[in-house]
């Protein structure tokens, strides 16, 4: 995904190229882009998958209206050229602790779940984004474990 929505996320991530510094919500735009990506990873971007993504990132990562819907119409559109997931991945590693990529990898998980099965696409995206920010194996599981359990799985 990445030229328009890297264009998206690196106006957002560098207001003016002043600032070193990630604010939260410019951090919270990389981590959104992440599970943008997730939602797209099985090339069927369902009612309830967009639902559960703007749901998501509206009260997980305070994007704005006005974000959110540009986030997603960008995602949409260039979900066919998906590249790399590195400068993302490189900005959670920077910029977020391990409670933090825990509940990314959970958030990552709900979304994955949001259509009523896992895709294999989803599957080794949440497993790749997982072994990119370093989260242990255990705690990859322990997150898609809590998330089986909060739904009422039973696999």
């Amino acid at each position: 995904m990445l030229n328009k929505l890297s264009r998206f996320i690196e106006r957002h991530l560098q207001p003016g190229g002043a600032t070193p510094t990630l604010s939260a919500h410019q951090k919270q735009l990389a981590v959104a882009a992440l599970l943008v990506e997730v939602a797209m990873a099985d090339h069927q971007f369902s009612e309830r998958e967009l639902d559960s993504l703007s749901l998501s990132l509206e009260r997980k990562y305070s994007l704005t209206p006005d974000e959110l819907s540009e986030l997603i119409s960008l995602a949409k559109s260039e979900s066919n050229h998906a590249t790399s997931l590195h400068q993302f991945t490189q900005i959670v590693n920077q910029h977020c602790d391990n409670a933090e990529k825990f509940n990314l990898i959970k958030a990552m998980w709900e979304l994955a779940f949001a259509d009523g099965s896992l895709d294999k696409y989803e599957d080794y995206l949440i497993r790749k984004v997982a072994d990119l920010i370093y989260l242990p194996h255990a705690e990859f599981i322990r997150a898609k474990s809590q998330v089986k359990a909060a739904l009422g799985e039973v696999k």
